[in-house]
């Protein structure tokens, strides 16, 4: 029953948690101990009781410390009063403003707040709009309320763009002084059709040395980084928001660059025919796969060709086409680096790398920025080449770095932990299969397991099971392997434009090539979060021993460079439910075929076939019987009928509802004769006897029969009742919005 102090972690139904600087065990917050405090506040907690599974409870002690940046929001008038509803669910309040502190804004607007008076067990919070964004349908508003709620970076300093305005159009004689001349290479770019910004060039051609018993045959395999590190320096502005960001954040349609244009387009992009600085991994692969050799240099280069992957696919898929035909001096260098990526694939199973084959999906927009149509984005050659083109050079950088021993990142990616590994055994057996994990499972045996599943109904499943039991990738000084590629070391290096770790091992590479030393010194203007063993996204490697000031330093960069990583995905995320919600809202009542995806006590998320859109089945939509969830099987079971809902079962649906503010979209679950009846009873008004309506006007007008129908039943009910001598005491409700 100690005193604990951490972070608050909001919910949307009222309640929080509380995430300890130390320990990875949350603490919940009761509704009424919210009432105080608002999401990311820093508070100390004792804890007063334990639940049935032994979770602690806690009681607000102190507030260490409040949140201060702004909150984003609707402003609403309620009640003669006017109020701004969060954005995020998980603030749990609204927040009452002063009729002189709305500024310009109008009722319905989207706004950013800045809060005068935090909440109290009493009274709620009380804030000022300090930006008016918009109308919640402008083209561009949702990434204008993801970009401020993860509060992301999204305006470069000024000292930044002065900064990059200084920096030359093109390259000088000095930029050109102790580099490699690569510009008669004819390396190239592969990218997709969307691509603005090139960062990696390749080249690939035979390579033989030796003869007898040193022969050595392979290929040379060049890739070429843009040289980031030449123009942004440390400690310089440009270093200073690149640090701040970390990583660039990708939205449909819009792009929140870690760098200035002039330097992510323009001088560090390899773009065609332009000659450009460049850090190069020169490698020889040998014709089983393995790298016999690399050295890294600074060079000049000049990209020869943009090329796409459906270029390169086409020509790789028949070298005589049209395709092949307007690439014809190209065509030899691509047909190399085909056989060494057949090569490096042909090593990457000896490894036993996982592999799991996943469906990533696009959405395609249409001018005004919502959705026109989601379609799934096809890997083919071109798209595995760069990626093990790219695969080799990371390695090649971690190896290198690990042999210099100088302090770096490394993109550390570990196993299941023992209980995850225990979970994912018990399932395995309770499916009936005899597969095996070791007590120290290797990325061999999850491969293995995911290969021998394939053909049976439920591998998606399976595979899904395997995926949830690793671990997230980090970004750690640390350096404990990469469980799911199966390499020893392993770091990024390909891509400095778009991630900060990548520019940093620039840094560390061209300080060995120098036999120089390269000094962390993390940014001030950064609030480094916490590394705490066992947090969600992964945990970082414990060192055995007590680490170094310069140690710290890059694990503090580490924890940065990670948690801004994460914080890039999940706006993306939340970008990507609000379009599709609101391009489902245009589908009520239409029903389509597809497969959970995910089962909960609460009900199963079904994702549909042929829009790629998850959404939920609520277990009360199920069919009128009990179901138990068994989280050993992963499935719903129905008591009575014995029916059974397990990740990869095929339903069909209905879309019954969106809502857009809590990024959540309802399924009903469609059975045999449910259509004509829906149809059937909305004809049977009449409304709809005179003018049939939509599929969604069908739905609506059943939901009013049955909301009659109970009302009238209740009627009879209370009608029909003996009345009681006592006069029955009610209670008034109070509205709260969440």
């Amino acid at each position: 029953m100690g005193e604990v102090e951490g972070r608050v972690e909001g919910h949307r139904d009222g309640h929080g948690f509380v995430v300890p600087d130390e320990g990875d065990t949350w603490i919940y917050l009761a509704p009424q101990e919210m009432r105080s405090v608002l999401h990311r506040d820093r508070v100390r907690v004792r804890i007063v009781r334990f639940d049935r599974k032994g979770r602690p409870e806690g009681r607000v002690l102190d507030i260490l410390e409040r949140r201060k940046s702004p909150i984003i929001g609707r402003l609403l008038h309620e009640g003669g009063h006017w109020i701004v509803a969060p954005e995020d669910r998980r603030y749990g309040q609204d927040i009452l403003i002063p009729k002189n502190a709305t500024a310009s804004a109008a009722v319905g607007q989207v706004v950013s707040v800045e809060l005068t008076e935090p909440p109290s067990l009493h009274s709620r919070p009380v804030g000022r709009v300090a930006e008016v964004l918009g109308e919640i349908d402008d083209p561009g508003m949702e990434i204008e309320i993801a970009v401020r709620k993860y509060e992301v970076p999204h305006r470069f300093t000024p000292e930044t763009l002065a900064q990059a305005a200084a920096l030359p159009e093109k390259l000088r004689a000095a930029d050109r002084k102790h580099r490699v001349d690569l510009t008669d290479v004819p390396l190239v770019t592969i990218d997709g059709e969307d691509a603005r910004d090139f960062d990696d060039a390749v080249y690939c051609e035979p390579f033989r040395r030796g003869r007898g018993k040193t022969l050595f045959e392979g290929w040379r395999l060049i890739v070429a980084i843009a040289d980031v590190s030449h123009y942004v320096k440390p400690g310089e502005p440009l270093d200073e928001d690149a640090y701040e960001r970390a990583t660039s954040v990708y939205f449909p349609r819009r792009v929140i660059p870690m760098l200035p244009e002039k330097l992510s387009n323009g001088l560090c992009s390899l773009n065609p025919e332009q000659d450009r600085l460049a850090m190069v991994c020169d490698m020889l692969v040998s014709t089983e796969g393995t790298l016999d050799a690399y050295q890294f240099y600074p060079a000049v280069i000049c990209s020869h060709a943009r090329l796409t992957y459906t270029e390169v696919a086409a020509v790789l898929q028949n070298t005589r086409g049209p395709e092949a035909q307007r690439r014809a001096d190209l065509v030899p260098q691509l047909v190399h680096l085909h056989e060494v990526f057949r090569a490096l694939l042909k090593q990457r199973a000896l490894r036993g790398a996982v592999d799991f084959d996943t469906v990533e999906t696009q959405i395609v927009c249409d001018d005004n920025g919502r959705i026109e149509k989601i379609v799934p984005r096809v890997r083919n050659d071109a798209h595995r080449l760069i990626e093990e083109a790219m695969l080799a050079a990371n390695v090649c950088a971690a190896d290198f770095i690990a042999h210099g021993e100088h302090p770096s990142l490394y993109r550390v990616h570990e196993g299941p932990t023992p209980e995850k590994r225990a979970a994912l055994q018990a399932y395995l057996k309770a499916l009936g299969l005899g597969l095996h994990l070791s007590e120290e499972p290797t990325p061999a045996e999850m491969q293995a397991i995911s290969q021998a599943v394939q053909g049976r109904p439920d591998a998606q499943q399976i595979q899904t099971m395997l995926l949830r039991s690793m671990q997230q990738a980090i970004y750690t000084a640390s350096n404990a392997g990469h469980f799911g590629l199966a390499y020893g070391a392993y770091t990024h290096f390909t891509s400095p434009i778009r991630r900060y770790p990548d520019l940093l091992v620039h840094r560390v590479i061209k300080a060995l090539l120098g036999t120089r030393r390269y000094h962390l010194v993390p940014s001030p203007k950064t609030r480094v979060p916490e590394v705490r063993r066992g947090a969600k996204g992964g945990k970082p490697a414990k060192p055995a021993k007590p680490m170094s000031q310069e140690m710290e330093a890059w694990e503090a960069a580490g924890a940065h460079c990670s948690a801004n990583e994460r914080r890039a995905d999940e706006a993306s995320r939340d970008v990507e439910a609000w379009l599709k919600c609101r391009y489902m809202r245009e589908h009520l009542g239409e029903e389509y075929a597809g497969t959970v995806s995910a089962v909960t006590p609460f009900g199963l998320f079904v994702t549909l076939d042929a829009l790629y859109v998850e959404g939920l089945v609520h277990i009360t939509e199920l069919g009128g019987e009990y179901f138990r969830h068994d989280e050993l099987r992963q499935e719903l079971r129905g008591e009575r009928t014995g029916v059974r809902y397990v990740i990869g079962t095929r339903v069909q649906v209905q879309v019954s509802r969106v809502d857009l503010d809590g990024r959540r979209i309802d399924f009903r679950m469609v059975r045999e004769g449910d259509s004509e009846r829906l149809l059937a009873r909305g004809r049977g008004t009449p409304e709809r006897a005179e003018k049939p309506g939509s599929a969604s006007e069908e739905l609506a007008a059943l939901r009013a029969a049955d909301r009659s129908a109970k009302a009238a039943s209740k009627a009879r009910k209370v009608a029909t009742a003996p009345r009681k001598s006592s006069a029955r005491k009610t209670a008034g409700k109070v509205r709260t919005r969440r």
